[in-house]
C-alpha cells in the first residue's frame, strides 16, 4: 500500500472513529439524564405520597425514621432513602405540588442541586421572615 493510499485511509479511519465516540458520548450523557430525570420524578412521587398519607392519617415525625429504615432495609444498594431525604422529598412535592414542575429545571439537575437550591431558599425565607419581624418593632 503506497503512503498515499494509507494516510488517506488513515485520516478517513480517524474521522469515523472520533465521529464514533463523539456518538457514544452524547448518548452516555442522554442516558445519565434519563435516570436523572426518572430519580427526581420518583422522588417526587415519594414525597407526595409521604404528604398525603401525612395529612390523611396524622402520622408523626417518627414514621419518617420507620420509613427510612425500612426502605433502606428493602434497596440497601440504594443511598437516597435517609430520614433527612424523605424529608426533602416530601418538601419538595409540597413546595412544587403540580408534576408538570417536573418538565422544568428541577428534573434536569441532580437531587442534591435540588436539595442545595431548597436549602437556599428556606434560608432566605428565614432571614426575610426576621427582617420583616425586625422591622416591625
Amino acid at each position: 500500500m503506497s503512503d498515499d493510499l494509507f494516510k488517506s485511509k488513515n485520516q478517513e479511519y480517524q474521522e469515523f472513529l472520533v465521529d464514533l465516540k463523539e456518538r457514544i458520548q452524547r448518548a452516555k450523557v442522554r442516558a445519565a439524564l434519563a435516570v436523572n430525570s426518572e430519580l427526581i420524578l420518583l422522588y417526587w412521587q415519594i414525597g407526595r405520597d409521604i404528604s398525603q398519607k401525612f395529612s390523611q392519617h396524622k402520622w408523626g415525625a417518627k414514621i419518617i425514621e420507620r420509613l427510612a429504615a425500612d426502605l433502606k432495609r428493602a434497596h440497601p444498594e440504594w443511598k437516597g432513602f435517609s430520614s433527612r431525604n424523605l424529608r426533602y422529598m416530601r418538601s419538595f412535592a409540597e413546595a412544587w405540588p403540580d408534576e408538570q414542575i417536573l418538565q422544568a429545571w428541577p428534573a434536569k439537575i441532580t437531587w442534591y442541586h435540588n436539595c442545595t437550591i431548597f436549602d437556599k431558599l428556606i434560608g432566605l425565607r428565614s432571614a426575610l421572615n426576621q427582617f420583616i419581624q425586625f422591622s416591625k418593632k
